[in-house]
């Protein structure tokens, strides 16, 4: 690798280690300044009958007696050595019982992803090739009163409907009971990510439909037309490739939208995921299970927009050289 390539990599880990640094500061210090006893959520009521002494010495095995700013350069040294701290509820190491259920949220997190990029995209050239029409103004109107919708009042109401009034899927969980199949599993799935698509779908679909409607009225759009090309291929040939790095930001943007609304759909939907894992840990004051799955969601989207700019830098020059030959 060249020294400039070798200086840009550290750059972005650099980046990267910095803003993870920050994110930490940040939870630990507001999660253990946030009213609650760390103590009742690790002994239950038992807390309520422990005398002094052995209040004292169930904070110093949790490490509570010390200062804030002791009790986080310990957790960083702990951290470093791959000790996460323990479960407060579960009486686990948080990153085992993290372990257990990260598979859930990328599987939901993934498929919806997906969905949403596929029919987002589809979507925009739809509407690109019916601009000013019925059927763009009729979409247009649907994805905005869809949008406004929140995720949960989306979830609820496709339980209604699917899982409470026709029974025809599962209102919660990952898997039924007794079940593993990969069958299964998708079935378990299609409510939860129908619930995100259709929140969050017309999000991307709109920035997508917009960047290729400025697209398809440039001049080399009409130099292709004089060359035979009809709309469409014209479309999937050239105006979609072109705008490719602007999608890929756009869904950069997007993820951090994904994964909160993520979350709030595993709540709904019982479903054992990191974002149902992140309240109940936030309910009972479970610090390290909380600063665990901070991190890594902080980390995935910090990531995701790294990845998404270093393909923006890449497509970028191929496109002008692209636009230069056609022209």
């Amino acid at each position: 690798m060249s020294r400039e390539t070798v200086k840009y990599i550290a750059k972005k880990i650099g980046q990267l280690i910095l803003s993870l640094v920050v994110l930490s500061l940040i939870v630990f210090f507001v999660s253990r300044l946030a009213p609650g006893d760390p103590l009742r959520s690790y002994y239950g009521e038992a807390v309520e009958r422990m005398s002094q002494e052995q209040l004292a010495a169930a904070e110093e095995r949790l490490g509570l007696n010390d200062s804030l700013v002791t009790q986080y350069f310990t957790w960083v040294e702990n951290a470093l050595h791959g000790d996460f701290g323990i479960s407060y509820k579960y009486k686990q190491p948080a990153a085992h019982v993290i372990g257990q259920v990260y598979g859930n949220t990328l599987a939901l997190a993934g498929l919806s992803f997906a969905t949403i990029f596929v029919l987002g995209l589809l979507l925009a050239v739809f509407c690109v090739r019916h601009e000013g029409k019925l059927a763009d103004k009729l979409v247009c109107k649907i994805g905005i009163a869809a949008n406004s919708v929140p995720e949960f009042f989306v979830a609820l109401l496709l339980i209604l409907v699917f899982a409470v009034s026709l029974s025809w899927l599962p209102q919660s969980g990952a898997n039924s009971l007794g079940g593993s199949g990969l069958g299964d599993r998708l079935v378990h799935l299609i409510l939860p990510v129908a619930a995100i698509v259709i929140s969050h779908l017309w999000y991307c679909a709109y920035l997508m439909r917009n960047k290729l409607s400025e697209e398809v009225n440039k001049e080399y759009v009409l130099l292709c037309k004089v060359k035979g090309l009809s709309q469409r291929q014209t479309i999937y040939r050239h105006c979609l490739k072109n705008i490719m790095p602007s999608v890929v930001s756009i869904m950069a943007i997007f993820l951090p939208h994904l994964l909160g609304g993520a979350y709030v759909v595993e709540l709904v939907f019982s479903y054992p995921g990191m974002g149902k894992l992140g309240v109940e840990s936030a309910q009972y004051h479970d610090y390290n299970m909380l600063m665990l799955i901070c991190l890594i969601t902080g980390a995935v989207v910090i990531i995701a927009n790294m990845i998404a700019q270093v393909i923006n830098e890449k497509l970028a020059p191929d496109i002008k050289e692209e636009r230069g030959q056609l022209l």
